[in-house]
C-alpha cells in the first residue's frame, strides 16, 4: 500500500500522524501557498500536480495505490482533479458545515459575499484567506484580516494580522471588539478550530455574510480520521 494525502488542514495534520503510527507507507502533499508548513511525520512534496493528467501521471510514476483529500473545503479544484484522475481508490476526509445560525446570509460564492455589502462604511473581518482579497475593493468600509503568511501587497482601507489557528472564543472576542467589527464574511469552512470568531460574533450580535462550499464531484467520504483508516485496513484486507 503507498497512500498519497492531498493535505494542508488540521484534519490532514491529524491523518499524516495515524498513517505514521501504522507504519503505513505515505506521503503528504501540500499546495505550496504556505510558506512555513507544519512539519510532519511522513515525507512530503509540495505544489500542484499540473491538472488531471498531471495527477495521474504522478499517481502512477510513485505507484500510488490509495488517496486520501483532506484538502480545505473549499480547495474545489484540487479535489475535483482528484476523483475524474483516480483509477485507484479515493476518499476525502472531511469536515462538517457549519449550521446555518440566525443573523447569517447566505451567498453561493465569494464574488457575491463582495456584492452584498452594506452600502455605508462598515467595518468588516474577512475571514476568507488572502486568495481572493481583491475582490473586495470598496473604499468605504475597512477590512480586517487574519493570515497565515503576510500579503505581497495590502490596499490602504485594510489591516492584516498575522497569526495561525486554531482559535479560541475569548480572543476573538476581544479580537472583535478592539477592532469595533460590525460584520463578518466568512467561508463555510467548518471545523471548531475556525468556529471561535462565529461564536464571538453571536455573542456580540454581530452579521455575518456565510460563503457556501463550493460543489464537488460525489465520491466516498468520511469525518473522521478513524474512519478513514478502517477504509484503507478493508482496502488492505481485499487486496486493493
Amino acid at each position: 500500500m503507498r497512500v498519497l494525502l492531498l493535505g494542508g488542514t488540521t484534519e490532514a495534520n491529524q491523518m499524516a500522524h495515524a498513517l505514521h503510527a501504522a507504519g503505513i507507507d505515505a506521503i503528504y502533499s501540500y499546495a505550496g501557498r504556505t510558506r512555513s508548513p507544519v512539519a510532519q511525520p511522513i515525507p512530503t512534496r509540495s505544489g500542484g500536480f499540473g491538472g488531471i493528467d498531471g495527477l495521474r501521471t504522478y499517481l502512477h510514476a510513485e505507484q500510488t495505490t490509495h488517496v486520501i483529500d483532506a484538502t480545505h473545503p473549499f480547495a474545489a479544484g484540487m479535489s475535483a482533479n482528484a476523483v475524474v484522475a483516480c483509477d485507484i481508490p479515493l476518499c476525502a476526509l472531511e469536515r462538517a458545515p457549519w449550521a446555518v445560525q440566525e443573523n447569517w446570509t447566505t451567498v453561493p460564492d465569494i464574488e457575491a459575499a463582495a456584492h452584498a455589502l452594506p452600502d455605508i462604511p462598515t467595518n468588516i473581518f474577512l475571514a476568507i484567506g488572502k486568495q481572493h482579497i481583491g475582490l473586495f475593493t470598496d473604499a468605504r468600509h475597512h477590512y480586517l484580516l487574519r493570515l497565515v503568511d503576510p500579503p505581497s501587497a495590502l490596499q490602504a482601507n485594510a489591516t492584516a494580522i498575522i497569526a495561525k489557528g486554531p482559535f479560541h472564543y475569548e480572543s476573538d472576542l476581544t479580537l472583535l471588539r478592539d477592532h469595533k467589527i460590525e460584520l463578518i464574511v466568512s467561508k463555510n469552512s467548518g471545523s471548531d478550530g475556525a468556529r471561535a470568531k462565529l461564536d464571538a460574533a453571536r455573542t456580540l450580535d454581530l452579521p455575518v455574510i456565510m460563503i457556501d462550499r463550493p460543489h464537488i464531484p460525489a465520491r466516498t467520504a468520511f469525518a473522521t480520521v478513524d474512519e478513514v483508516m478502517r477504509w484503507l485496513s478493508h482496502s488492505a484486507d481485499r487486496g486493493v
